[in-house]
């Protein structure tokens, strides 16, 4: 058996995000060896909270924690009003240990040295929330950048929005980080697993009704995405947990070369993802290898998360 490769969460619980980090504590194929918050879904005092009370809930209070940013790039937080998450993140559900979590050590100090004790690219991060710690990260220490074997990114898509009719939210969020981190040279390679992929990659009331029977973990994560305000006729999208999915068993989505532009100015396509499809024998002259995800398989997404999320 291979050894489980290390990776880094950096997230902004959001209960899709509770489906991913569970999904990624359950499965042998990672080793989860950081969790980093990020405002987006949630400011990022609620994001922080919510992250150490699923890290306790989930009984891996041991993997350490720090909060990066409170405010994307440019410009101050913007809260979605009725938010589909709710008010506190998680759908209203209230977890132990969810009071104020203080840590001295910054989200992008906790990244470095992870990565310094690493060898080259042996390091996976999860950037399944807005893009603002990466891009802050990949700036702050560019001597680092080798050790990261790949960044996947929830983000982005070819089609409407979930947030404005061009904008994925994440990306619509901080739309100059993802800019930044799209184009920087220095990452080898990037997936971006977008709405395109994610809105196929729902959970019905059968496969919830299944959680529930299986662990009190399982119950847990149900009662979170059945208040979900993100339903759609073939059920819930579980946008986060797919990109997590794709970690740690790649064959659950097909994947393209391309090339992505943000849409950085002002006006109506903030944070559009303009994505040019490529020759993958013509690679471009610069920037990272970015894999676009194009298809996913539905039935096995949905058996990766029955089987190991509710462990």
């Amino acid at each position: 058996m291979p050894s489980p490769r290390p990776i880094i969460i950096d997230t902004d619980p959001g209960i899709d995000d509770a489906l991913a980090i569970a999904l990624a504590i359950a499965s042998s194929e990672v080793r989860v060896v950081a969790l980093t918050s990020v405002a987006g879904n949630s400011p990022l005092d609620i994001a922080t909270t919510n992250a150490a009370a699923l890290l306790t809930a989930f009984d891996r209070g041991d993997i350490p924690i720090a909060a990066g940013a409170a405010h994307p790039l440019v410009g101050g937080y913007e809260r979605v009003k009725d938010s589909p998450h709710g008010d506190n993140g998680l759908g209203g559900v209230m977890l132990e240990g969810m009071g104020p979590q203080r840590r001295s050590q910054s989200a992008t100090d906790l990244i470095a040295n992870v990565l310094r004790d690493a060898e080259p690219r042996s390091v996976d991060i999860a950037a399944i929330g807005p893009l603002t710690n990466i891009a802050i990260f990949l700036a702050q220490y560019p001597d680092l950048t080798d050790r990261i074997a790949r960044i996947t990114v929830m983000g982005g898509g070819t089609g409407p929005g979930n947030i404005t009719d061009y904008a994925e939210f994440n990306i619509w969020h901080d739309p100059e980080a993802a800019a930044q981190v799209f184009s920087n040279a220095a990452v080898a390679e990037i997936v971006v697993v977008g709405l395109d992929v994610t809105r196929r990659a729902t959970l019905d009331p059968d496969d919830l009704a299944r959680l529930r029977r299986k662990s009190r973990r399982g119950a847990l994560l149900a009662r979170m995405i059945e208040a979900y305000g993100d339903i759609h006729e073939g059920g819930w999208p579980m946008h986060d947990a797919l990109a997590l999915a794709s970690i740690v068993h790649p064959p659950v989505i097909s994947k393209t070369p391309a090339t992505i532009e943000v849409v950085t100015a002002p006006g109506e396509r903030r944070g559009q993802t303009l994505v040019q499809f490529i020759d993958a024998g013509h690679p471009p002259a610069s920037g990272p290898r970015i894999q676009f995800a194009t298809n996913v398989d539905v039935a096995l997404f949905r058996d990766l998360v029955l089987t190991r999320a509710a462990w």
